[in-house]
């Protein structure tokens, strides 16, 4: 271990050290040249050289407070990259390293600091809150990617006047906004009635006054609510039919066997009547089930071309267009089912069949499927209802077919909406989105 010397210990060394020089010089100056001019000759000798050692002495030092000095005014600049080399024993050496200390751990802390804010920003920009920050001249000075989706069409808001972006909203989103109330409220988009809930927060940020606007967009997760209601409902209406139903069979085929050894054809009519209408609703009953208990999607990588194909050999259509060169990614069963659905809904409307057609396309965001007719579309008030589970328009439809299909695209996070085509007919749009991850997307 280094021995340590204190500064103070080093200056009186030196003190000391040069004290005795100059006593021995001016006694040899004396001794050799007399009084005076031995004196003069000394004094002459002495203090220049008494000014250069206090020049050796303490310039290291002051290079060093200078140093010192400058990495204090760095920290103040927020750079904590200056280092300081001395191999001083003393306090100085001391304070240099607890200098370099002080920089080491204000660096790693400002790194922690930039990965949590790197984290916040993924978190910001990926959540499904729209959020906006403005300051007190009303610009944009932040705005997350659900944000720019819904003002902005995906561009940034940054410079923007909230004023201005307003004007160009739905008149609904609009006044929501500009009343400064919180709660929900509904937009209709492309056809589609979005729910959101809208609430407001004013706070100071650098001494000035910020407004922050947050939208959540709430339809998926009211749709969800809505159709686990109707899920519930459903296994207790199943449960306690079932419950009723496999006596009454039972005992249809038992009253069968029995009015066929009485030879009562009456009776064994009557009693098979009572064992198929038994069995009808019970079928009746299982489809409606098979909607309370759809299972996970089970993703997998899936050729278009061949999934097209085996569409067609169930119900024809038309195919608009080339199919995407980049395979799709989704449960294929399920996802049949669901255009299945479609195209027979569309082929029933009334529409000719050569007016059925279906178009797939994808791009960075996601994949479209559409489907089209040239029936007589919807009523208003349909279009409204049509999602909902049993609701149909038809005389012996069970109302499942668009409920379950909207199910099984949000079960693959997407979308399926509806719209009346300007030119007559039904559209339905399936939108999956490509999720990082998976196979296929971007």
């Amino acid at each position: 271990m280094a021995t340590r010397f204190s500064l103070e210990g080093r200056a009186a060394a030196v003190i000391v050290a040069f004290g005795a020089v100059a006593v021995a010089a001016s006694a040899v100056a004396v001794a050799f040249l007399g009084p005076l001019t031995g004196g003069l000759v000394a004094f002459a000798v002495l203090v220049p050289a008494g000014l250069y050692a206090a020049r050796l002495f303490a310039g290291p030092v002051n290079r060093l407070v200078r140093a010192l000095r400058d990495g204090v005014a760095s920290f103040r600049d927020g750079d904590f990259s200056v280092n300081l080399v001395d191999q001083r024993n003393d306090e100085l050496g001391e304070l240099v390293r607890a200098y370099n200390e002080a920089s080491a751990v204000l660096r790693g802390e400002r790194q922690n600091l930039y990965q949590r804010e790197l984290l916040l920003e993924s978190v910001i920009q990926s959540m499904p809150w729209a959020i906006v920050l403005s300051n007190p001249g009303g610009r944009v000075v932040y705005g997350n990617v659900a944000a720019r989706r819904l003002f902005n069409d995906g561009r940034k808001l940054e410079g923007h006047s909230v004023a201005g972006l307003l004007a160009q909203a739905p008149e609904e989103l609009r006044e929501a906004l500009e009343s400064g109330r919180e709660g929900m409220f509904a937009v209709r988009r492309a056809g589609e009635e979005e729910i959101y809930y809208v609430t407001r927060e004013v706070f100071t940020l650098n001494a000035r006054r910020h407004e922050m606007y947050l939208l959540k967009l709430l339809t998926r997760e009211l749709n969800r609510q809505e159709v686990a209601t109707w899920k519930k409902v459903i296994r207790v209406i199943s449960h306690e039919l079932n419950n009723s139903l496999a006596p009454i069979s039972s005992l249809a085929h038992s009253g069968q066997a029995i009015a066929r050894d009485a030879d009562s054809p009456r009776m064994v009519d009557l009693f098979a009547a009572v064992g198929e209408r038994a069995a009808h609703l019970k079928s009746f009953i299982d489809g409606y089930a098979s909607f309370a208990k759809l299972p996970a999607p089970r993703f997998e990588t899936v050729a278009w071309e061949g999934f097209v194909d085996s569409l067609r050999e169930v119900v024809p259509f038309t195919l608009d267009g080339g199919l995407p060169e980049r395979p799709g990614y989704f449960d294929r069963t399920q996802l049949q089912q669901v255009l299945i659905n479609l195209l027979k809904n569309a082929v029933e409307s009334g529409s000719p069949p050569e007016a059925v057609r279906l178009s797939v396309h994808a791009d960075a965001r996601g994949t479209w499927l559409d489907v089209q007719d040239a029936g007589p579309g919807m009523a208003p008030e349909v279009l409204e209802q049509a999602l909902l589970p049993f609701y149909s328009t038809k005389q012996a439809g069970t109302g499942l077919g668009l409920s379950l299909s909207r199910e099984i695209v949000e079960g693959h996070d997407g979308r399926l909406s509806l719209a009346n085509r300007a030119g007559g007919g039904l559209h339905v749009r399936v939108w999956l989105p490509c999720v990082s991850g998976r196979p296929g997307s971007e």
